[in-house]
């Protein structure tokens, strides 16, 4: 399959860590360390290479991130409405930043800070995905679940989308559902590719199929 960057439109990514991690235990999730290294250089290594440029969406101050070396976007709604606000702080920031570099970005792609083993063809199969279907918007799929939040979005729906939060909208499937989402399907053995470390538990359990598996980038 071609490398996204060349077969399709300008594709940013953003890498959702706007959250309270309750389930954690609060803090950044992202910062807790998997394999001696923070679960979010795990999914920067993923993605980077699949996008034109990459974006962080956190809240609170942006100097945590700085080895990271990510723009940094935050939530433009108060009160942590989820993961749609980080969508739309990124659909605005492809939108109105300046792109001296080359064509503005026409797509993002979305995906969870606490997911460590995102596929490397993410980006071009949900493309392949939303093309095949005829539809606006793609999501990725496995062991036959949804994953809402590792998704495609079209920079010319920013608009719509910020008209929906501002109406109290805040479940992604609802609101990409009014507009035609595709689904991509990647099988979930022998480990489910979209796996996130949402507990102490869970990040254990990524730890062991790290050493297990070694999912390659």
């Amino acid at each position: 399959m071609p490398e996204a960057g060349n077969a399709f439109p300008t594709t940013w990514g953003v890498v959702l860590a706007g959250g309270l991690a309750r389930r954690m235990g609060g803090g950044d999730k992202p910062l807790r360390l998997l394999a001696g290294q923070p679960l979010l250089a795990h999914v920067v290594e993923r993605l980077r290479p699949q996008v034109s440029s990459l974006l962080l969406n956190a809240n609170g101050d942006a100097a945590r991130f700085a080895a990271f070396g990510l723009p940094v976007v935050a939530d433009g709604l108060p009160d942590y409405p989820g993961p749609l606000a980080g969508i739309l702080a990124a659909l605005d920031q492809a939108a109105e930043a300046p792109h001296p570099a080359g064509p503005a970005p026409e797509w993002i792609v979305s995906v969870p800070g606490d997911s460590p083993f995102i596929p490397a063809d993410l980006v071009a199969r949900l493309h392949v995905a939303r093309l095949a279907a005829g539809v606006t918007m793609a999501c990725a799929r496995s062991g036959g679940w949804s994953h809402p939040p590792v998704a495609l979005w079209p920079v010319a729906l920013r608009h719509e989308l910020r008209k929906a939060l501002e109406g109290g909208e805040r479940k992604i499937d609802r609101w990409t559902a009014r507009f035609g989402c595709a689904s991509a399907e990647w099988p979930d053995s022998p480990f489910d590719p979209f796996f996130n470390a949402n507990t102490p538990e869970e990040l254990s359990e990524a730890e062991a199929l790290l050493q297990s598996h070694a999912p390659a980038p």
